[in-house]
């Protein structure tokens, strides 16, 4: 998997010297944003998972500074805001909907529509169960994430240890 994720990353250095990222260059010196470790792995599940269930357009946009300030694998940071995609959006919001509208008992009295007018109908009893859902989700999804790559980690080195 290591091996898999390094093939398809970016070359640090054609991320520093390239012209749009200019600016950028003096934070991407960091080793972190770059090596594949148990440490900045699990930040960067933590940081793109976290990201991937924020309802705001363009998360990789948030992921990346988040990556940068907690010295998180930049590549793998953003790239997994693509959990919720155009295909997977409406059903993990519909989910955090859901999830957010069981926790504070709201009930919307029309019938589901998927389609924009039906939301902004119901903009103004959807919002705040929607946003706790989310809210919830990333924080979950964040934690379970993190520890989750920190475990593998750790057993895949107890398994090292064993054999040798």
């Amino acid at each position: 998997m290591k091996k898999l994720l390094k093939r398809y990353s970016p070359n640090q250095n054609e991320i520093k010297n390239h012209k749009t990222l200019s600016w950028l260059s003096k934070h991407l010196h960091n080793p972190s944003l770059w090596n594949f470790n148990r440490k900045s792995i699990s930040k960067a599940f933590a940081i793109g998972l976290f990201c991937a269930f924020t309802p705001v357009p363009f998360q990789m946009l948030l992921a990346a500074p988040c990556a940068i300030i907690f010295s998180a694998n930049l590549p793998v940071a953003v790239a997994l805001v693509w959990i919720t995609n155009p295909i997977t959006i409406p059903p993990i919001f519909y989910a955090c909907y859901k999830l957010g509208a069981w926790i504070l008992e709201v009930n919307i009295k029309q019938d589901f529509v998927m389609s924009f007018k039906y939301v902004w109908q119901v903009f103004d009893t959807i919002w705040q169960p929607f946003l706790l859902g989310c809210l919830i989700l990333s924080i979950v999804s964040s934690v379970l994430g993190y520890f989750s790559i920190q475990f593998v980690y750790r057993l895949k080195a107890y398994k090292r240890l064993r054999k040798s």
